[in-house]
């Protein structure tokens, strides 16, 4: 066998797929949000196999899709989640704080706000749910640089003494920002304590 075959070839992440009986309001929801955006639309996707199913492809990048919602009449969430295997969660992450921040406003404007929040140390990361249920988190990496977020995970006492990190009010950072404090010293304090919300969360949601 060369060299060649035994090279372990490895792909990129490059979409989900979500099924669900709540079809419009996850397609509305997810472009609200993520503005994910509809490329193709199908009310017979495999062809006809005896029951009902339509689906919506959508991106909000170049490329043809990052998610495929695929709708089902009848389905509903799974009230004992957290006694099931599945995916826990699926993150889409932003270049900044400011853009983070930003965009925890705009989606508070629309009714939208998460329900745990925190400084990960190598992430500050909002986790909301989306209509079926499923976590979705927005987050931001802390260093800019993928290399030393990895680096710092693989070394870290801190980290690996709790990866949740601190749970932060986001609107204590917002005033942060205001103040004028930037962008890596908000996240010094926050991974500090400084920013700890009054009331606690509950990360068992989040299973």
């Amino acid at each position: 066998m060369s060299n060649q075959e035994n090279k372990k070839i490895t792909p990129i992440l490059h979409h989900i797929g979500l099924t669900t009986g709540r079809f419009e309001e996850m397609v509305s929801w997810y472009n609200n949000v993520l503005g994910m955006e509809p490329v193709h639309y199908s009310e017979n996707p495999a062809g006809d196999i005896g029951m009902e199913v339509k689906a919506l492809w959508v991106t909000n990048d170049e490329a043809n899709h990052r998610i495929a919602m695929i709708g089902i009449p009848g389905l509903t969430s799974d009230m004992n989640r957290s006694k099931h295997s599945r995916i826990q969660h699926i993150a889409f992450e932003y270049d900044t704080l400011d853009d983070l921040l930003d965009t925890y406003l705009r989606l508070k404007n629309l009714g939208i706000t998460p329900y745990v929040t925190a400084d990960q140390g190598v992430s500050i990361a909002f986790y909301y749910d989306d209509p079926d249920g499923n976590t979705v988190e927005l987050t931001m990496d802390t260093f800019g640089d993928w290399s030393k977020s990895k680096e710092f995970m693989k070394k870290s006492p801190t980290f690996a003494k709790k990866p949740m990190g601190k749970y932060i009010d986001v609107e204590k950072i917002l005033v942060a920002r205001e103040q004028g404090l930037s962008a890596n010293e908000i996240h010094e304090r926050a991974y500090a304590g400084e920013y700890e919300p009054d009331t606690l969360m509950d990360p068992k949601k989040m299973l």
